[in-house]
């Protein structure tokens, strides 16, 4: 607050005049107070009339009064500039203060978003592992049957060891009907060994993200050990382009080692390379080709007897997929549907030279509501669907001419199944998972039966 002392002017006349007394009405008093507009006190005071040429007590009064009260402006005026520097002060602070919350709450935010991306890199991690345990189980499993296989082999180098002892007792052509005969029992046992009811499917792993939604990539189940090329078939329709990779490895880089150009074009996703040769479903027809990787020639064409074609009998995911070709241990199949069988699966073994039909089993299954399908051992299994939540639902067996509903679930883990077909070389499902190649583990059940079960 700040005092001001208006000035005040007297008429004061010296001369021969007799002194007067002053009254209470002529003493110092305020005559009015108020505010400037920077919300300061104004105040007016007015100030007693008096002799100027005199000396007495109320000039020194005067004075007095008129230093307390540039004192106490002055003193107001240090406090009001005192109290600005304070409020500045203190402003300052406030957005100090301010800016430190911001930088407190940016660096929690940014310590959870990197607490978050640090679990979600270990969880992704897990993710990946935890695929790795069914194969392990597996592996223990086969481990199993090598041992039973070695103990076999023991048994047969004890039989190869008499008969070495008794050579002299044996001529040439006895002891080479015995070899053969052994060498028969080994490969008898090794087929046992080999086939077995589909008991679990585990996995998948990812291989690779590549191509379209839909595509077909598979490997040749007669192929020797050391040969490992991979064969890669983007889209579903309007193509020729095959792809070959010397290796998974290869493949899994990019490191394409040969490109052939099919004199047809295909329809759908289910072919299969099978001793050397490419089985496919030439575009818009029930034709199967035979085509040879080896001189680039088609070696066989043969027309499907009643099978439905472009989207007539589909899966359930659609794409020309009218007509599955597949292989297993036994042999070249093809599934499709037709008219005279209510358009229900139909399932036929084909001559893999000719194309040729062999036999034929119809079933009650229908095309339309099937997801895929794959052969193993000479059963057809079925999945209910091609999206979230699809498992092995049916079930044919070709040796006994029967069916049976199961319930073997499998993970689709990118939502969309556009190709599912069995290797029998590597035990393995090789499935096209909505532009990613994953590869999933089955488990079977094996029974061995001996010359005296039959």
């Amino acid at each position: 607050m700040r005092s001001l002392l208006a000035p005040l002017f007297f008429i004061v006349a010296c001369g021969s005049y007799p002194s007067m007394t002053i009254g209470p009405k002529e003493g110092w008093q305020v005559y009015s107070s108020a505010q400037d507009a920077d919300g300061r006190c104004i105040c007016t005071v007015v100030a007693p009339e008096q002799n100027l040429c005199s000396r007495d007590a109320k000039s020194r009064q005067l004075r007095q009064l008129l230093e307390k009260v540039q004192n106490m402006s002055q003193s107001i005026e240090v406090l009001n500039l005192r109290t600005q520097r304070d409020f500045q002060y203190v402003m300052k602070m406030e957005n100090q203060m301010k800016g430190l919350r911001t930088k407190f709450r940016q660096i929690e935010e940014d310590r959870k978003t990197i607490m978050a991306r640090n679990f979600k890199e270990l969880k992704d991690r897990m993710d990946e592992l935890q695929p790795l345990i069914p194969v392990l189980e597996q592996y223990k499993t086969d481990a199993k049957l090598i041992s039973q296989f070695k103990e076999e082999l023991r048994n047969l180098s004890a039989v190869l060891t008499g008969i070495q002892e008794e050579l002299g007792a044996y001529d040439y052509e006895q002891l080479y009907q015995r070899v053969i005969s052994l060498d028969s029992r080994l490969r008898n046992c090794m087929s046992k060994l080999t086939c077995g009811k589909l008991m679990k499917i585990t996995g998948p792993v990812t291989v690779k993200t590549s191509g379209t939604r839909f595509g077909a990539w598979m490997t040749d189940p007669l192929a020797s050990p050391r040969n490992n090329r991979v064969w890669y078939m983007d889209t579903y329709t309007n193509s020729k382009v095959v792809r070959e990779y010397k290796s998974m490895a290869d493949f899994v880089s990019g490191l394409e080692s040969r490109t052939y150009y099919l004199p047809f074009k295909w329809a759908g996703t289910n072919h299969v390379v099978y001793n050397g040769s490419l089985y496919y479903n030439k575009e818009q027809s029930n034709i199967i080709v035979k085509y040879s990787f080896e001189t680039g020639r088609v070696l066989a064409q043969r027309a499907l007897e009643y099978a439905g074609f472009h989207n007539v009998y589909p899966y359930t995911w659609g794409g020309f997929s009218d007509i599955d070709l597949m292989a297993d241990e036994l042999g070249l199949w093809a599934v499709y549907a037709t008219n005279q069988n209510a358009g229900n699966i139909v399932i036929s073994q084909l001559e893999p030279q000719t194309l040729e039909v062999l036999r034929t089993w119809n079933t009650e299954y229908s095309k339309r509501n099937a997801g895929e399908s794959f052969m193993i051992c000479g059963t057809l299994y079925i999945t209910n669907s091609h999206l979230t939540g699809a498992k092995v639902y049916y079930s044919y067996n070709t040796k006994t001419s029967t069916y049976e509903y199961t319930d073997i679930p499998f993970h689709n883990q990118y939502f969309h199944i556009s190709m599912l077909d069995y290797n029998a070389r590597e035990r393995a499902l090789y499935a096209w998972n909505n532009g990613h190649q994953v590869i999933f583990n089955v488990t079977l059940y094996h029974v061995i039966k001996t010359e005296d079960d039959s």
